[in-house]
């Protein structure tokens, strides 16, 4: 339960991070009203509150985010400005995440380094072929 939790406030603070920025953006770039900036400042400080929630110290908690945050960046790319992540950026992604899951949830009982390479490579190989079919 405790990771369900973790992983909720990971997504839960990207969005606010990538959802305060993109307005934030759009106030400054694309010449929006002054409230979508004054909101999207609102929504960045609940960016900088809701990781304090999590049950590990910051330096952890901020490395592992940046692999959260690069997913959701390229979904947020994906689906709000419509540009589809080609095969190198779900590449990039799935070794984020899967660094994410080494800093935040490690495991007394890992396998031995070679298996997890093995396993590692497996995953990559999947992304590329499914990154090859879009």
């Amino acid at each position: 339960m405790q990771h369900m939790l973790s992983i909720f406030y990971f997504l839960v603070a990207g969005l606010c991070e990538i959802g305060g920025g993109y307005l934030v953006w759009r106030w400054l770039r694309e010449g929006k009203s002054l409230w979508y900036g004054v909101l999207g400042a609102i929504i960045l400080i609940l960016y900088g509150v809701i990781p304090t929630f999590q049950p590990a110290h910051f330096g952890r908690v901020y490395a592992a985010y940046g692999g959260v945050f690069i997913v959701l960046s390229m979904l947020w790319g994906w689906q709000i400005d419509r540009v589809a992540p080609d095969m190198f950026d779900l590449m990039g992604a799935c070794v984020a995440l899967i660094g994410v899951a080494i800093i935040m949830y490690p495991s007394k009982r890992w396998p031995r380094r070679g298996r997890v390479i093995v396993a590692l490579h497996k995953v990559l190989y999947m992304v590329c072929r499914l990154a090859s079919r879009t």
